[in-house]
């Protein structure tokens, strides 16, 4: 959508940084699960050590924190007209990660867990679902320091309508 350079240093640091709010929701929704039954543990202990305060804060407030960041963060950044497009855009994309994580939290606690649980098929599950999200961040944060839109497909799409210039 845009080319690199044309965001300022600013916009990329922010851009960039939001993309922490999908990050400690992989962590929170299937870091339990990584680090009991996976080859996946030492890459999760990489993560959450440097994020364990922001983890701590993240995750207190009986637990409502989460849902308060993502009102904050939809309200006040999203539907700002007076931000950039970049920072809004990419603030929205990061919502939407968190959102999937939490769908698939929903999904597997209410419905699969009954089948699957304790089965390598559990195990390749959780794996696929943390390593395509840290994926996607990953390649998002990279995108955003370099100044260019990270397109993810049906995601970016998504963060594009309720973005408009």
């Amino acid at each position: 959508m845009t080319s690199s350079g044309s965001a300022t240093p600013k916009d990329r640091l922010f851009a960039s940084l939001v993309y922490l709010l999908p990050l400690m929701d992989l962590v929170g929704t299937v870091g339990l699960q990584i680090s009991q039954n996976s080859f996946l543990s030492p890459l999760l202990g990489l993560i959450v050590t440097p994020l364990m305060p922001l983890l701590q804060l993240y995750y207190g407030f009986g637990g409502f924190m989460p849902l308060i960041v993502f009102f904050a963060l939809y309200m006040l950044v999203v539907r700002n007209d007076s931000i950039a497009h970049f920072i809004r855009f990419n603030a929205m994309q990061s919502i939407l990660l968190g959102i999937i994580l939490s769908l698939f939290a929903i999904v597997w606690r209410y419905m699969l867990s009954a089948f699957l649980g304790g089965t390598l098929i559990e195990q390749t599950l959780f794996n696929t679902v943390f390593l395509g999200i840290l994926a996607a961040v990953g390649y998002s944060v990279v995108q955003s320091a370099l100044g260019r839109y990270a397109e993810i497909p049906a995601i970016s799409e998504a963060a594009y309508t309720q973005t408009r210039w």
